[in-house]
């Protein structure tokens, strides 16, 4: 759920091909990238928050892209997984593409605030039409494609809730930053950018396979005695 982001979450699951779901460590780690996935996004915001302080607005611009060329082009030399590298260039790319063209350093997070927005604003439309979009992502990144979870009306639930939990969240962190940006507050902007991204992300996304699972476990056919 890098900027953005986001970007989450199923009669009972089926069993994945070895006969159980990935354990909650490991779909945590693959949908964080680990703890190197995690410290390599955030690397080039934190360069530019540092280089745009002691600097002016283009150098700061250069080193955050560069930063963040370097570790997509790193992951692909050591043939490691580089889809967050990727995520994360993009949306440095575009977002120090709008600061370079009207040279004000605010519009560096613009992009990222009107993604969370809409964002949020998709996973509550998502909850109130009984469509959760944290259930079909749950069932894009961990079923395999399955969306069995749809015939199961506790499993709608849960995704329901966990939906709206999410879209709540993303709102609350996102119109945080959008109230700096009017306020002008750039340092602050650039600490509020770091701070909301992956450890509400991480807390989210904790509580959406631990509910899940145990939704899962709870529907499971039980062993006759003596089985």
């Amino acid at each position: 759920m890098t900027t953005g982001q986001q970007p989450a979450t199923a009669p009972q699951m089926p069993p994945e091909d070895d006969g159980q779901l990935p354990s909650l460590a490991e779909q945590m780690a693959d949908q964080l990238g680990g703890w190197r996935g995690m410290v390599e996004s955030s690397i080039p915001v934190v360069v530019f928050v540092l280089a745009n302080v002691v600097g002016d607005l283009r150098p700061a611009v250069i080193a955050s892209v560069g930063v963040a060329v370097l570790i997509a082009v790193a992951r692909l030399a050591q043939r490691r997984p580089v889809r967050h590298a990727v995520n994360g260039l993009v949306g440095i790319g575009i977002g120090a593409f709008i600061a370079w063209r009207t040279g004000d350093e605010r519009d560096f997070y613009l992009p990222g605030i009107l993604y969370g927005i809409a964002y949020g604003v998709a996973l509550l439309i998502s909850a109130a039409i009984r469509q959760p979009l944290v259930g079909w992502i749950w069932s894009v990144l961990v079923a395999k494609g399955r969306s069995e979870w749809r015939d199961d009306p506790r499993l709608v639930r849960t995704f329901t809730q966990l939906t709206v939990l999410w879209g709540v969240v993303w709102l609350a962190k996102v119109g945080v930053q959008a109230g700096l940006y009017l306020a002008h507050q750039d340092a602050a902007l650039g600490v509020a950018r770091l701070a909301l991204g992956y450890p509400p992300y991480a807390l989210l996304l904790l509580i959406t396979v631990w509910t899940v699972r145990r939704v899962t476990r709870q529907g499971a056919p039980q062993p006759l005695p003596g089985a």
